[in-house]
């Protein structure tokens, strides 16, 4: 990855608001380096000395330099957006599980296990375990 050192300059209204988010203790941490980084950067230190300064890694400087030059200080506030959980199984996988673990007994063993069933249904053993317990009386008889 090579990339030339970029320079940028900044208006005093966002100069200041980049001093108002590291001076504030209140601040996130996450919000004040990306802050940080790029002060430094319009003060025209080179992306090895702000690695240095604030203990980031080269590829999260470019990205808060580049986040800034591309959409400014709202660049800096916002995050990736990741989601919140694993999403569930479907419920069609679920009866399944459901149902092979009601009518059918594994080979070579008395009952499933997570690692087994998860084998034969080829989804993960956590997977299985969020399915959860079966409790056989409470399995529906459209199941079977």
């Amino acid at each position: 990855m090579r990339r030339s050192d970029i320079c940028l300059y900044l208006g005093p209204a966002d100069r200041a608001e980049l001093h108002a988010l590291l001076s504030n203790r209140n601040t996130p941490r996450k919000l004040a380096w990306r802050a940080g980084i790029v002060l430094a950067t319009a003060d025209g230190q080179g992306t090895t000395e702000i690695m240095r300064r604030t203990g980031m890694s080269k590829p999260t400087v470019w990205r808060w330099q580049q986040g800034y030059l591309n959409e400014g200080l709202a660049g800096l506030k916002r995050d990736k957006t990741r989601p919140l959980r694993v999403p569930p199984l479907p419920m069609e996988t679920r009866l399944k599980v459901i149902a092979r673990t009601v009518q059918e007994t594994p080979p070579n063993a008395r009952q499933w296990s997570r690692a087994l069933m998860a084998e034969a249904m080829g989804i993960s053993p956590s997977s299985v375990g969020r399915i959860g317990p079966v409790a056989y009386h409470k399995v529906p008889v459209t199941a079977f």
